[in-house]
């Protein structure tokens, strides 16, 4: 390659870098904190879309599109949220530009009788609608998602991880009764713990988050956590019972079977572009990124080798059997049959892309029938028979996929802890990092002290109740141990 991958061990902010540019994933823009996402890795991002899409219609979602500009009037509508989100705003001011000095500067007389918001989130913008299209019990519920993007003014930027731009799906939806929006809510967050476990072969913890840590306006925020390679949290997704709080802030009431007029119950969820750091932080190395198959845009890389045109006919005919079988078993695959550069260019390229299985044919494979088949996860390599080699390849697909979890679960098992003392809990952290089960007695001060003593938040209070004891700081009961760990 152009340039080497710094190795993990050595630097791991520098190695995810590293990762992004030589899979050729996103680029950083002339904009500060703002990135391009390049085909690549758009490519990633449109396969994660399908998957997560077709499971938000399989439970009976449908998509809209609201405005990207909210006016300011909105976000002040509801407290906790304007509180939330006000730091993180872009505002529009003006409407138009004017020629000045070679150049072009803001007109002043331009200048908006009300500022507009870029979105931060659109719950406000969707309230307003949802005003106009509740009447009665017979509109709910209502289950809208919506695929956009959104703006947050971010101090401290990391590509894919934290940008000032990033792409993502809000579902915003109302029902008639808090048990029916408790029930989303939960549904949601199953939903992504499935996308995140069976299609990014990515393990993570469901829980519920402490209130310092909800979202803006969430009476609870339900959430995933994994953990990633240098012993950090990640938290990929999030689901929120917004009880009737944007239903009041705008005034959002149905008429009951009973006659009455109440308001509506809420819930938002979202996952981001965020998705795609989680994903190459819990299984890519020190060669380049990995994918687990199902989300791989080309899941098989067929590289043929010739030294004539005579050989070359041979050699390309024989791989297009090959892709017509393969493709059959409906697995994405492409041929890398460019002339301008070395099978071991190649290879390199592929490798860093992190594509799943690569063929490489040529004069002898045709001679002998067979291929040499190379996994990317685990480097080995064979020479396997022509017959039935389709099949092999769809099989080995679904190995690496489920090998691929396995191997992310029983790292994530092996650097989770569980202490009851907070020196030990301090002495983990500092040295090990990884996920730490502890008890905390439920005060915002504790949970304070603890963040600022050892940089270690509450990543989530775990929805499997556990047993009762006493917090590891104060001494004071606990209901359960959460889970702990430094996180992005």
């Amino acid at each position: 390659m152009a340039k080497k991958i710094t190795s993990k061990s050595e630097d791991f902010s520098q190695w995810y870098q590293d990762v992004i540019r030589e899979a050729k994933l996103a680029d950083h823009s002339p904009v500060r904190g703002s990135m391009v996402i390049r085909p690549n890795g758009f490519a990633l991002w449109e396969n994660m879309k399908e998957a997560l899409d077709q499971m938000f219609k399989d439970t009976g979602h449908e998509n809209a599109y609201f405005p990207l500009f909210i006016p300011k009037s909105f976000l002040s509508k509801e407290a906790q949220h304007v509180e939330g989100f006000a730091k993180e705003c872009a505002v529009v001011t003006h409407s138009r530009l004017k020629s000045a000095n070679g150049g072009v500067e803001v007109d002043p007389e331009s200048k908006l009788e009300e500022e507009l918001i870029v979105r931060p989130t659109s719950e406000t913008i969707i309230w307003d609608s949802y005003r106009n299209w509740i009447q009665s019990y017979r509109d709910l519920p209502i289950l809208i998602n919506q695929w956009a993007n959104v703006v947050r003014w971010e101090m401290r930027t990391r590509l894919f991880l934290r940008t000032m731009e990033f792409l993502w799906q809000e579902g915003h939806t109302a029902h008639a009764t808090k048990e029916e929006a408790v029930e989303e809510t939960r549904r949601m967050l199953e939903v992504y713990r499935t996308f995140a476990e069976e299609f990014m072969a990515m393990p993570v913890i469901t829980g519920v988050k402490t209130e310092s840590e909800r979202f803006a306006g969430a009476v609870d925020t339900y959430c995933i956590e994994t953990l990633l390679q240098d012993n950090k949290a990640l938290q990929a997704g999030t689901s929120h019972f917004l009880g009737q709080n944007f239903a009041k802030a705008f005034d959002v009431k149905f008429q009951s079977s009973e006659g009455q007029h109440e308001y509506v119950w809420a819930t938002s969820w979202g996952v981001s572009t965020r998705l795609i750091g989680g994903l190459i932080m819990t299984h890519s190395d020190d060669q380049g990124l990995i994918i687990p198959p199902k989300l791989a845009p080309s899941q098989v890389v067929i590289v043929p080798i010739w030294k004539s045109e005579e050989e070359k006919t041979g050699v390309l005919d024989y791989c297009g059997e090959i892709i017509k079988e393969l493709k059959e078993l409906n697995v994405r695959v492409k041929l890398d049959d460019r002339e301008n550069m070395s099978p071991g260019w190649k290879f390199n390229e592929h490798e860093a892309a992190g594509i799943p299985v690569r063929l490489t044919i040529g004069p002898r494979d045709l001679k002998n029938n067979n291929a040499e088949l190379a996994r990317r996860d685990t480097g080995n390599k064979e020479i396997t028979d022509r017959q039935g080699l389709a099949r092999k390849v769809a099989d080995l697909l679904t190995t690496i996929q489920d090998e691929l979890f396995e191997a992310a679960q029983n790292r994530i098992e092996s650097n989770t802890h569980s202490v009851d003392s907070y020196e030990s809990f301090k002495e983990i952290i500092e040295n090990e990092g990884g996920f730490v089960y502890a008890h905390w007695d439920g005060t915002a001060e504790t949970e304070e002290k603890i963040k600022e003593e050892t940089k270690a938040t509450i990543r989530c209070i775990p929805l499997e109740e556990g047993e009762e004891g006493e917090c590891m700081v104060t001494g004071k009961p606990s209901r359960q141990k959460v889970l702990f760990a430094r996180a992005y």
